[in-house]
């Protein structure tokens, strides 16, 4: 991290109190903001959940308001989000719960989920290590691969901001700087703010492969990667067991 990004804090990166600090707390004050501007699915999430039959079982770890729990109405799906606010959102989703959790500590049992999915999140832990503990939390859940037969394995979803998005209004690209704050403008009168007020949430870039990298040290397998708006995102199972 650069060092005018760094002054912004005097907590050290790469901890929970870091992220509390530059992430949690800002989501817990703009979650009726970042709501009211998500809802539209993404194109391959939505492909991916309709992919899964009916009466599957799966999770949506960092959920937000939840707007990808109803987009498959024959599946069953557990939101979980850090930020109480966004799941008092969520939970209003019918036929689906939502609860308060941190990806590195998901309350669900192990090796039962058909699959699951984790959309901008990973990039929000501000270590590599601690991006990586976030990947085997999410492959933890995941019915496991039995002897060649991958279809009876889980599969996730993961989905992260790319490096490269020189095409965007952001203009970042290989040359930029991978760990960054970015803004969010609450606007005035908007959720009871008198005036317009700006707070910075933190992001890792990912660059192209490094996602990939970061599954498979957690234990993973990439079944398919791929770039889709500024995002890079990867489908990915647990290895082969037995």
């Amino acid at each position: 991290m650069s060092q005018s990004q760094s002054c912004l804090s005097s907590i050290p990166a790469g901890t929970a109190s870091y992220e509390t600090e530059h992430v949690h707390k800002v989501y817990e004050i703009i979650a009726p903001h970042f709501s009211a501007t998500r809802f539209k699915p993404w194109p391959i999430v939505e492909n991916f959940l309709k992919g899964f039959p009916a009466g599957s079982v799966g999770l949506d770890i960092g959920c937000g308001n939840g707007k990808y729990m109803a987009v498959n109405p024959n599946i069953f799906i557990f939101g979980s989000d850090r930020s109480q606010n966004l799941i008092g959102i969520a939970s209003k989703q019918r036929h689906h719960e939502a609860l308060v959790a941190d990806a590195l500590d998901l309350p669900h049992p192990c090796s039962r989920f058909d699959f699951a999915i984790s959309i901008a999140v990973i990039h929000h832990f501000s270590s590599q290590e601690r991006r990586v503990e976030a990947i085997k939390s999410i492959l933890s859940t995941l019915k496991p691969i039995t002897g060649n037969k991958s279809e009876t394995g889980g599969k996730a979803l993961i989905y992260v901001w790319a490096l490269e998005q020189k095409s965007s209004r952001r203009g970042w690209d290989e040359n930029s700087v991978q760990d960054v704050f970015v803004p969010w403008v609450m606007r005035k009168n908007f959720a009871a703010h008198q005036t317009e007020q700006t707070y910075q949430r933190y992001y890792h870039l990912y660059r192209q492969g490094e996602l990939d990298k970061d599954v498979s040290d957690a234990g993973g397998i990439v079944c398919e990667s791929g770039y889709e708006k500024d995002n890079w995102y990867a489908i990915v199972q647990t290895k082969v067991q037995g």
